[in-house]
């Protein structure tokens, strides 16, 4: 299942290769708010003229959670706006072959016009902008770890998610064996995104049943967020043809870790020259590498929402579960928040160990590096290092983690850091939709609820 990435960059290049390979259709995509994979097969000719002047979504696609339901406190749209449509603009460096199905051409796209203000690419492709106007350009890698599963959708489903059968029992990460034994699964994951230019620099066993781990090679913060994106896309694509099914859940079962999505990144010149880099400093952290990490210290909690966008997420964001709960940093400690990994001029970098496997990158991105960009800003200094088990420390509330999805919608809804960074329209928008996630889950009865009160009650 190799596809292929095609080397487009302009409106004529990709009108010239769609004429000369003349297939019957082409398929465009998109990323939501949640980060849920949306698109549809448009006819060559269509294609062609969309081109130029973009196409259409009705925009319930951004007034709408994961399950459809559309959101009742919506400004953007609502039954008030009579859902007209959205247009996206094609994004022709994005080209490739897709690898599941039958030669058929692929290219992401971008919201523009009135809903550019509230589409997530466009929302880090701002803060880049912001990077760059400040004389930098960020460099990025995201890691992942996903359970796997010998399940099909609908026995998921007919199980009620219950007793579910993982591709392996007990923890053994990194096992050789595993990925000896699995090596058809393990190259095909590898063949597959290779084919179109997503290069994993890493696959293998992670702790737990059926986990497995993928670390995306570097590149440019934008290019780097469209991939982590298609990589979870297409993960769950390629297991579902192998008739098994892979989750991004942050924390899919109480007594397993959670899963993460750690997000590596150093800030460079526009010449290519680092700038996280000091030799004379202890840590070899330069002063914009320290006001970086401040940055992002102080607006950890604002913008955790971003970062942490499900009700879900606070399930793994708990003591000893290999997760951080509160905006701490330390060097090469995986007890923290923010992790310096200390190492040469060029690879030098910190690692953002908020995010879950669960995150929409380019929110995740977003939140990450414009945090840190306030940070140089600002001149803000880090609070001091963490050594050893940074749980135990006591921390002001100001440098927690909210515990829930509603208190952090809260908190970013009132944040004038996250309007002047990422627009007020979609501060309101997203803080919005996420109060509305918290009210969906709290009308909810669980399983636990019906465990621990329906007999003793």
């Amino acid at each position: 299942m190799t596809g292929q990435k095609l080397k487009l960059k302009s409106t004529e290049d990709v009108r010239a290769y769609v004429t000369e390979s003349n297939p019957a259709h082409v398929k465009v995509g998109f990323f939501d708010l949640d980060g849920v994979f949306r698109g549809k097969f448009m006819a060559r000719d269509k294609f062609l003229s969309a081109l130029e002047g973009g196409y259409g979504f009705c925009n319930a696609v951004l007034g709408w959670d994961v399950a459809d339901t559309l959101y009742d406190n919506s400004s953007y749209t609502g039954w008030h706006s009579g859902y007209p449509d959205a247009n996206l603009r094609i994004l022709p460096e994005s080209g490739m072959i897709l690898p599941f199905e039958n030669e058929t051409p692929f290219f992401l796209s971008e919201f523009s016009g009135d809903a550019e203000p509230i589409c997530p690419r466009a929302v880090l492709r701002r803060v880049l902008d912001r990077a760059n106007h400040m004389g930098f350009s960020v460099k990025a890698a995201m890691e992942f770890e996903f359970f796997m599963f010998e399940e099909t959708s609908n026995g998921l489903h007919e199980k009620n998610f219950q007793n579910l059968r993982t591709l392996s029992h007990g923890s053994f990460s990194y096992s050789a064996l595993r990925s000896i034994v699995q090596e058809d699964l393990y190259q095909d994951i590898l063949d597959t995104f290779g084919s179109i230019g997503i290069q994993l620099e890493g696959l293998h066993a992670e702790t737990g049943p059926g986990v497995l781990e993928t670390a995306i090679a570097v590149d440019d913060a934008l290019a780097m967020a469209d991939k982590a994106s298609v990589f979870k896309a297409f993960m769950k694509v390629l297991a579902q043809k192998r008739g098994l099914m892979a989750t991004f859940m942050a924390k899919w079962n109480a007594d397993l870790s959670g899963q993460s999505g750690h997000t590596h990144m150093s800030l460079w010149t526009q010449d290519g020259k680092p700038c996280f880099y000091d030799a004379a400093d202890e840590h070899r952290m330069s002063p914009t590498m320290r006001h970086f990490i401040g940055g992002q210290l102080t607006y950890l909690r604002e913008f955790a929402a971003m970062i942490a966008p499900n009700v879900n997420s606070y399930a793994r964001l708990t003591p000893g579960f290999w997760a951080p709960t509160a905006a701490t940093w330390g060097v090469d400690n995986r007890t923290v928040a923010i992790r310096v990994i200390p190492g040469s001029e060029k690879s030098h970098r910190l690692e953002y160990r908020v995010p879950g496997s669960d995150v929409n990158p380019y929110l995740s991105m977003a939140a990450a590096v414009g945090s840190g960009l306030l940070g140089i800003e600002q001149g803000i200094e880090p609070s001091e290092i963490s050594t050893g088990n940074a749980y135990e420390n006591q921390v002001s509330l100001d440098r927690q983690l909210p515990t829930n999805l509603e208190t952090a919608g809260e908190i970013l809804g009132q944040s004038k850091a996250a309007a002047d960074l990422f627009g007020p329209a979609f501060t309101r928008h997203f803080a919005d939709s996420r109060l509305f996630e918290a009210r969906q889950y709290a009308r909810a009865v669980t399983d636990w609820e019906l465990k621990r009160y329906f007999e003793i009650l």
